[in-house]
């Protein structure tokens, strides 16, 4: 009989429910290497906004699609944790759907869409076998 990995898959999927939600608010608030690298040569102050210098980052704009998922947290959620966490479940949520309806399409199907198991089928009124 063959086994499915359900076990495997769930715990998974918690696991990565889990990261998301709760680990991801403990994440760095610091820009990363993109973020610092187009930062360089700017000055700022003490709210972190551009002032001056010379960098990529003064031509920046707003994101042009948006959405309810833009910059790392759900738009109308004032609590940043709370946004931050809730962003990173329904995102996990989302691709795990994405990706289990993509390999619930391109799975192997057998005939007639039976279940295949490593056993030799029962012979069936064949001469000679039993």
């Amino acid at each position: 009989m063959r086994k499915r990995p359900w076990g495997f898959v769930v715990g998974g999927l918690l696991v990565a429910l889990f990261l998301a939600g709760v680990v991801s608010s403990f994440a760095s608030s610091h820009p990363d290497g993109l973020d610092s690298s187009l930062r360089e040569g700017c000055t700022f102050d003490a709210d972190d906004n551009i002032t001056g210098g010379s960098c990529p980052a003064q031509r920046e704009k707003e994101h042009e699609i948006g959405g309810p998922l833009a910059d790392y947290g759900v738009a109308g959620i004032d609590n940043d944790l709370l946004s931050t966490g809730l962003s990173g479940v329904l995102g996990v949520l989302l691709t795990f759907a994405v990706a289990g309806g993509a390999f619930w399409l391109v799975r192997r199907r057998g005939p007639g869409e039976e279940v295949t198991t490593d056993r030799q089928p029962a012979s069936r009124g064949v001469p000679g076998r039993e």
